[in-house]
């Protein structure tokens, strides 16, 4: 049971595992693009052939567009539309379409032609797509091709003869452009595809959190429900043994049997009867007062080794007695992993300081460690931020992707609390005659009609747990 309690918190250990992002895009939509690509690319044509009296290879055209109509017919009768690509083969598929779109920039005009920027498409989706190997691949391959289509490009002409050219200087620099556009385009979507990709782990992440929880607390009704269903039978077990004992007196080896089933029947009901009062879904259990809560949260990392001291009082307005609040599930796990991120990095001593007024409750949670490294500070609770760089050099075996601050703060996040990162005002001292609070601080306020639970009143019923 004790393992089942802390696997939440052992979410950003497993999530590494079990997410992979190499296999992110679906045939159909390349085909899609590819078809896209290939109908502008007639449309192109025939209008500047037709409209504008530009003299063009139109065989030699027609044929660098049909290997693409080809390659589109090729992959849809060769993969399901659902079929996913793996990196090689969208590396594969990408090249292809530069290429082709290289050589059709080299018959009709090179870096004259004004849709020479199109070739920064495929490199695109590269960047957002795959790794950075295969994206810095298909880059390469972009400049190479690009610079091959300015040096051997056949020149535009009209039906007249009459050559359509740029000055020296503007197809020079269409080059640069485009160069600067495969870096600086490629740079900027891989990096943002990056970040995507680790808010949608780390989502997943908080999701398994709350997952987790949910199967503990129903867990907890399973254990109630078994509890008091198997109330009656067991009851009429012990009834019926007790009569057989009564009745087999006269024969030792019986009775004991009988005496045997009776005792068997009360272990039973005692191993029950405290299960049932573990999982039992009171009302009263969903509120308590705001320190108990912080308590609670507290409670598995407290025989760390680390001191861990609780102050509760109120502030300007507040009144005079301790508020009572919602024990959320989310509540107590995100701060379970404040509390536990506080005492990781703690040289001896964690403060968990409330305070409440007429309009907030605010929670302040610090230690008198190093504090959060000033490159990162600004960027605490983003998914696989290390917050506590710092310290890597005395916390040597600490391998935190940085998703329990992410969790913590998305789940709190939830119930309306706003969060504040900062270091102590204090200045750091390893191993001070007196703890200092100049390590990490993390502040948490809510609007106290978020967490405030109506008076204390009549408990009512427990609600039935439902079958």
């Amino acid at each position: 049971m004790a393992d089942l309690l802390r696997a939440p918190e052992r979410v950003e250990l497993d999530i590494s595992a079990t997410l992979s992002h190499q296999e992110w895009v679906r045939v159909r939509t390349l085909i899609l693009l590819r078809w896209a690509a290939i109908f502008g690319q007639l449309a192109a044509l025939v209008a500047a052939h037709t409209f504008f009296n530009i003299e063009l290879n139109l065989p030699l055209c027609l044929i660098t567009v049909g290997a693409a109509v080809v390659a589109n017919i090729a992959a849809i009768n060769l993969y399901p539309e659902s079929r996913r690509l793996s990196q090689v083969e969208v590396t594969t598929t990408l090249l292809f379409d530069t290429a082709q779109l290289a050589l059709l920039l080299t018959l009709t005009g090179g870096l004259n032609n004004p849709f020479a920027l199109l070739i920064l498409v495929p490199v695109t989706i590269a960047a957002t797509a795959l790794k950075l190997r295969p994206t810095l691949l298909l880059g390469g391959a972009t400049i190479l091709m690009i610079t091959l289509v300015a040096l051997v490009a056949e020149p535009l002409s009209t039906h007249d003869g009459e050559l359509i050219t740029v000055p020296m200087q503007i197809e020079f620099g269409t080059w640069v452009a485009i160069v600067i556009g495969v870096i600086f385009l490629g740079a900027y979507a891989h990096r943002i595809a990056q970040e995507i990709h680790s808010m949608s782990d780390a989502l997943f992440a908080t999701q398994l959190a709350l997952s987790r929880e949910q199967k503990l607390t129903d867990l907890g009704g399973v254990v109630a429900a078994a509890a008091h269903e198997l109330g009656t039978p067991l009851a009429t077990i012990k009834l019926v043994s007790s009569e057989l004992a009564d009745e087999l007196s006269d024969d030792p080896e019986l009775f004991d049997d009988a005496v045997l089933i009776r005792d068997q029947a009360d272990r039973c009901r005692d191993i029950l009867r405290s299960m049932g009062r573990a999982g039992k879904d009171d009302v009263h259990l969903r509120t308590a007062p705001l320190l108990a809560v912080l308590r609670e949260a507290a409670e598995p990392h407290m025989e760390r080794g680390k001191n861990i001291y609780f102050d509760c009082v109120p502030g300007e307005g507040g009144s005079e007695r301790q508020p009572t609040i919602y024990r959320y599930p989310e509540l107590v796990h995100a701060l379970r992993n404040l509390v536990q991120n506080a005492v990781d990095f703690a040289q001896t001593t964690v403060w968990v300081d409330a305070q409440w007024t007429d309009r907030s409750i605010i929670v302040r949670v610090s230690d008198d460690g190093r504090g959060y490294a000033p490159s990162v500070i600004n960027r605490i609770g983003d998914p696989f931020i290390s917050s506590r760089g710092s310290n890597k050099m005395e916390r040597p075996e600490y391998e935190g992707m940085g998703l329990g601050l992410f969790i913590a703060k998305t789940l709190l996040e939830r119930t309306g609390a706003k969060l504040r990162f900062s270091n102590g005002t204090e200045p750091y001292q390893k191993n001070a005659p007196v703890p200092r609070r100049s390590g990490a601080m993390v502040e948490l306020r809510w609007h106290i009609g978020r967490l405030l639970a109506p008076e204390a009143g009549p408990l009512g019923e427990n609600v039935p747990i439902q079958s």
